[in-house]
Order: C-alpha cells, then structure tokens, then sequence
C-alpha cells in the first residue's frame, strides 16, 4: 500500500473517531460515586439496576431541593422568600438549562421542572392563577404549561374578570391571550391595560392546533361550536369539508366541546384535552388554515419581572393628534438604539380619532437606554405607562 493510502486511511479513521464521540450522550451528573459505571458488556438486569438507583436518587434530590425551599420560606428573609415564591423563578431556570448537554430537549427539561418548581412553591403558599376558562381552553393550557399544575385554577368568563381577579388580589397571577398569528390583536386585553394598573410579567407562545371533535361521522355534522377565533381561524378548513354544516358561535372552545358532546349531529372546534375530558370522537386534526397558528398569551400581576439580560419590556403612549406626531415619538427609539418587536395602535373609546399606541421593545424597563428614550417620550406623549419588562419569549406546543 503506498504511503498516500495510508495516510488517507487513517485520516478517515481518524474522522469517524470524531463522529462517535460527538454522539455518545454524556454521563448522567446524578450518577453517585459508588454507582457502577455503564460497560460495553453490562445486561440489561445490569442498565435496569442502574435505572433504579438513578431514580432514587433523582428522588432525592427533589425532596432535598423542597426542604430547602420550606427552609428558605421559614426565614424572616423577604428576598429569600420572593425567590422561591415567585412564579418567576422560571428565570433562573432557564439559566441552568443553558448548559445542558444530552439526548433530552431543554423544552423536555424545562415542562419537567415546571412541575418541580410549582409543587415547591406550594410548600410556601399556594398560588392562585385567573384564566379565560373553563377548564381546558386553550388559556387553561397554556397557564398549565407556564405554572404547572401545583397551583390552584381560577377559571373566569371573560378577559375583563382575568384582569379584575389579580388587580382587586384575588388571585396572583392572571393569563390571557394579546394576539394570534391569524387573527391579530385580542382588543379585549389591549383595552383593560389602559384600564387596570397590572404589569406584565411574563410572556408565551403557544402554537394552536384546532381539532374537529363530536359523536357522528364527519358528514352527518349540521353544527360546528366554537369561539369566534376558532372558527375563524379554520373557516377554509369548514368550507371545503364541512361545507353544508352551520358555525355557530359560543363563549369558549370547552364550551362547545361540552355541546358536541350532548347534541346529535353537532361538532366542536376545540383542543384534543377537551376531547378527551368530554369523550368525543377526533372527526379531524389540525384543522386550522395556517399551520403556523399561534396566539401569544401575557402572564399578568402586580409587579414586573426582574432583569435577566434578555428581556422586553411593554408600553402604551398616546401623543397629539396632529401630522407627524407619531413620527417624532418613533424617531426617538431610533435615536436611542431601542429596537422595536410589537407596535399596535389602539382607538381610545369615545374619543374622535384619538389612538394609544402598544409597543414592546427589546431590554428591561431599568435599561439605560431605555430610560432614556422614555425620558424623551414623555415630553411629547399625552400619556404613557410601562406595562412591564419580562424575559424573553419562550414557545410552547
């Protein structure tokens, strides 16, 4: 073999060397000294005996991070008891997720804490959480994956109540939906921000996906229930396969699963969770007429996040109605280096052409640079209120 050979040889050796070390998943960190380490040859009685003392000892560490949490919320200490307290402990979270290496997502760790976190806090105080119910709407599902499920629900009828529970501190946090990817803006929730002092805590976005639901076949449907959104959102979908059934418009998409279920011939738009807790039949999955549907849900309370380093903060301003007004207000963000991520105007009720101005901006409300530009902002607005800084949008499906 000549010495070109060889030398190609073994850098191709060399490569595939690479390859298998860059997929071989790292040693679990719980792993105790005494466990045995994994062998080529180990059985599977062996991976089974290691399975079951990892799980033991993952167990372990659950009940030793919540003694120290019950230790924590024992001390006269208000900073020590905000920390754990706080539905926004998820910050630090998402620090520690950082740098995970493994064959497991960061979003598979992070619904897995989820769970850790909320049945901790339970040991402090259980916490109460408004949403646009009933039970199982898409609201109920997304407070379900932000909160997990160790605190304690409060379904209301309308937006307007979400916003009245955590401002008269009937409960401590509220979720509500701001906007849809298909629909736009939810004016309900743009309209109680200039009504209610809440701030803005956190954000999510949760991706929607419409099941057709009911108890006949998909052609004997005469009746589709769902919220106005729903059926907007899939209405191509309803004309080309249902095209002879009649939309009818209900108050929640649990609401209409609840109907589907008790009227023959009726069908309901609405999650796969509410089919299930009513026992419907799937007619039809994600229905919806973009696939890319999502609604982005606010997470509301008295005081705003702390400062993570990727944040964004929220506010609404109105300035005079005269040409170029809003001009010179958006000019001074540009001035200021702040970057723009939401901007959405909003009819003052009973005012002749009068607009509020939503927008969300990248950094934290104590940010200098934004300090700045609010500064100058208030010279031109007639109002302006901070809604609140959060840390950065995270995605849920």
């Amino acid at each position: 073999m000549s010495m070109g050979k060889k030398k190609a040889k073994k850098t191709a050796s060399k490569g595939k060397k690479k390859v298998a070390k860059r997929i071989t998943p790292r040693k679990s960190r719980v792993t105790s000294k005494s466990a045995p380490r994994p062998t080529k040859h180990a059985t599977s009685a062996d991976l089974r005996t290691k399975l079951a003392q990892l799980d033991r000892e993952i167990v372990g560490a659950i009940q030793a991070r919540a003694k120290l949490v019950a230790e924590m919320a024992g001390r006269d200490d208000p900073v020590a008891l905000a920390s754990v307290a706080s539905a926004l402990e998820d910050d630090a979270l998402s620090k520690a997720i950082e740098g995970s290496r493994g064959p497991l997502t960061r979003r598979t760790i992070r619904a897995i804490f989820r769970e850790l976190l909320g049945g901790c806090r339970s040991l402090v105080r259980q916490q109460r959480i408004a949403f646009l119910g009933p039970y199982f709407s898409f609201s109920h599902l997304a407070a379900l994956h932000h909160f997990g499920q160790s605190v304690e629900f409060v379904p209301v009828g309308t937006i307007p109540a979400v916003f009245e529970e955590v401002n008269r501190g009937h409960s401590d946090f509220g979720l509500v939906p701001v906007e849809n990817s298909t629909d736009g803006r939810i004016a309900d929730t743009l309209d109680m921000f200039t009504r209610l002092p809440v701030k803005i805590c956190a954000q999510l976005e949760m991706e929607i996906h419409h099941t057709l639901l009911g108890k006949c076949p998909r052609h004997d449907v005469k009746e589709v229930y769902s919220r106005p959104q729903a059926l907007s959102q899939c209405r191509n979908w309803l004309a080309k396969h249902v095209p002879t059934a009649r939309t009818i418009e209900v108050t929640s998409t649990s609401t209409a699963a609840q109907l589907a279920n008790e009227k023959p011939g009726a069908a309901a738009i609405a999650s796969l969770e509410a089919g299930i807790h009513y026992g419907l039949d799937i007619l039809a999955e994600n229905i919806e007429d973009h696939a890319s549907n999502t609604t982005r849900f606010a997470v509301i309370g008295e005081q705003p996040a702390e400062r993570t380093g990727e944040d964004h903060t929220a506010m609404l301003f109105q300035v005079e109605h005269r040409p170029g007004a809003l001009a010179e207000a958006m000019n001074i963000f540009k001035q200021h280096m702040v970057n723009l991520t939401w901007i959405e105007s909003f009819p003052i009720p009973g005012s002749d052409r009068a607009y509020l101005f939503f927008v969300e901006m990248e950094g934290h409300e104590t940010d200098s640079r934004l300090c700045r530009a609010v500064t100058a902002l208030k010279r031109k607005a007639l109002r302006l209120e901070i809604l609140g800084s959060f840390p950065a949008l995270e995605t849920e499906d």
